[in-house]
């Protein structure tokens, strides 16, 4: 399955967005246009897979904060859609699935917070052969939803207005469509930034067990590259990668006793530095290239201002890493350098796709509403 498209309206400075999802797709643009808003629609989307999104919603400052910036309708809503292409997995090959969720302010005779975010609709649809298939509809408190076998039944579960029903309906036996979803939305991995500071988790030793993908936090990263040395005893490429940052480093990855721990030897210095030891830059390089070298890559890998204090000569090998783990995962990178967006498109061939904003509105430069862009039409 893959991530073809995200709709985004009413976030923010975010009016209507249709996006199509490239295998790499970079959005740069100056400081205040709205870049991580695009990143944090992700998030969110992925919130209503693992049940947290109105939860995200209220970390943001409440359902006033997040909603559209400008003039508004008489009943504002926040809109995200995703849609998800070559399903599979023993459901129908070549199936596109589209899920979208509504969320808005309490009705007067809702039993809710007056300022609670709440699960006004849902949607999730099938294009099978060229027909559009309602798989689940949601509006309000009545949900229907088409079983296995193709008949529409009746939720009767006491789903609460704050929940969404992609998260709280878990009979994947019955309901495999919506199920095939959640698991792909559960399987995003979205990188807002590492903590470096001297307290960080990631200079501390981590539990000794078996990690393919790396945490969003990275806190596992020593089991990361552990599980690269030591499970899958090839590390070809990953020596690679640490000798185009770091020519001469090698990088040792290893479990002792119940905990992984690693450290990075440098050609001129007698002795290994412990992650404890290294610079800021260097770790968070450690960390990116954890995300994308991991024994097994996520459907989507989004980093948001990954070149935050990154040396400059790390931008190309960055960009190589990029490039190699799009061939496996759809990765999706917000920045506002230049430099580094440069170094993308020489290695990805994508170019950056410019983040606008025009009266008070996030729009991408040359995106059309269909989701297409003018240049690919030229």
């Amino acid at each position: 399955m893959a991530l073809s498209a995200i709709s985004i309206q009413g976030y923010r400075s975010v009016r209507q967005l249709y996006l199509p999802v490239e295998p790499v797709s970079v959005f740069v643009g100056a400081n205040g246009v709205g870049k991580t808003n695009l990143y944090k629609a992700l998030s969110l989307l992925q919130g209503a897979a693992n049940g947290t999104l109105t939860r995200a919603i209220a970390q943001e400052g409440g359902i006033n904060s997040v909603l559209w910036a400008g003039k508004r309708g008489s009943s504002p809503r926040l809109v995200l859609q995703a849609d998800l292409d070559d399903v599979g997995g023993g459901i129908e090959d070549g199936m596109r699935l589209r899920y979208a969720v509504e969320i808005g302010l309490r009705y007067c005779t809702e039993a809710a917070f007056t300022l609670e975010p709440l699960i006004k609709e849902e949607r999730l649809t099938a294009r099978i052969r060229g027909r559009e298939v309602a798989m689940m509809e949601r509006k309000n408190a009545t949900i229907a939803i088409r079983n296995a076998q193709g008949r529409r039944e009746m939720i009767e579960d006491d789903i609460l207005s704050s929940e969404t029903a992609l998260s709280a309906i878990r009979d994947g036996g019955r309901y495999p469509e919506l199920d095939a979803v959640r698991r792909e939305l559960l399987g995003w991995r979205l990188y807002h930034d590492f903590r470096t500071d001297d307290a960080s988790p990631l200079r501390q030793p981590c539990f000794a067990i078996t990690t393919p993908t790396l945490s969003s936090d990275g806190h596992d990263l020593a089991a990361v590259l552990a599980t690269l040395s030591m499970i899958r005893e090839d590390t070809v490429e990953l020596d690679a990668a640490i000798e185009d940052a770091f020519p001469g480093a090698k990088l040792h990855a290893r479990d002792e006793g119940s905990r992984c721990q690693f450290n990075l030897r440098f050609p001129d210095v007698p002795r290994p530095f412990g992650a404890h030891e290294l610079s800021d830059g260097t770790l968070k390089y450690l960390c990116l290239l954890g995300a994308l070298m991991g024994y097994r890559l996520p459907p989507l890998i989004a980093l948001n201002e990954p070149e935050a204090s990154l040396h400059p000569s790390l931008l190309p090998p960055l960009a190589r890493l990029i490039g190699r783990a799009a061939r496996k995962s759809r990765i999706w990178i917000v920045t506002h350098s230049e430099a580094f967006a440069g170094a993308l498109q020489e290695e990805t061939g994508k170019k950056a796709r410019r983040v606008i904003k025009r009266d008070g509105a996030t729009e991408i430069e040359g995106l059309k509403l269909t989701g297409e862009f003018r240049d690919e039409d030229d």
